[in-house]
């Protein structure tokens, strides 16, 4: 019980460190938008993550939808809540596509954690999410992010 409670604290310690150190990088250049989205992932092997949400452009709340796939050694169920930045947004256009990010993570009944997407289109996304449930991540994967239409 202890070592879980030292484990919880620890990845909170480290959340909010990496936290601070996106927010620092994140001052040297403005967002062209914010994004919020939240959803679910299940994994077994391959995992399958979903959610909806919304993008800030210029003023204007766009929904969006979040589907995606993960391959390598997962397992588990959690439910996602992430916001973020967006960057290199031109037009539009531009936002939907292809996300890919790669990293390790663990979330053990409630974590935090910060990845760095990127479409095909160049747009970043830095976000921060936090999850609920048990998930062992150790894969590259991506999603596709969309506007919806």
């Amino acid at each position: 019980m202890n070592q879980t409670r030292l484990a919880i604290t620890g990845m909170a310690i480290a959340a909010a460190l990496a936290l601070f150190v996106v927010s620092a990088l994140g001052q040297e250049k403005k967002p062209d938008a914010t994004v919020e989205f939240s959803g679910g992932s299940v994994a077994a092997g391959i995992g399958y993550s979903w959610g909806s949400g919304t993008l800030t452009y210029r003023g204007v709340k766009y929904p969006i939808t979040v589907d995606g796939l993960s391959a390598g050694a997962e397992a588990g169920a959690t439910s996602i809540t992430a916001s973020g930045s967006v960057y290199n947004l031109k037009k539009l256009e531009d936002f939907d596509g292809n996300y890919t990010a790669a990293g390790t993570g663990a979330t053990v009944g409630g974590g935090a954690s910060v990845v760095t997407m990127k479409n095909q289109n160049g747009v970043v996304i830095d976000s921060v999410s936090t999850t609920q449930g048990l998930k062992l991540s150790l894969a590259a994967g991506g999603v596709k992010i969309k506007i919806k239409k």
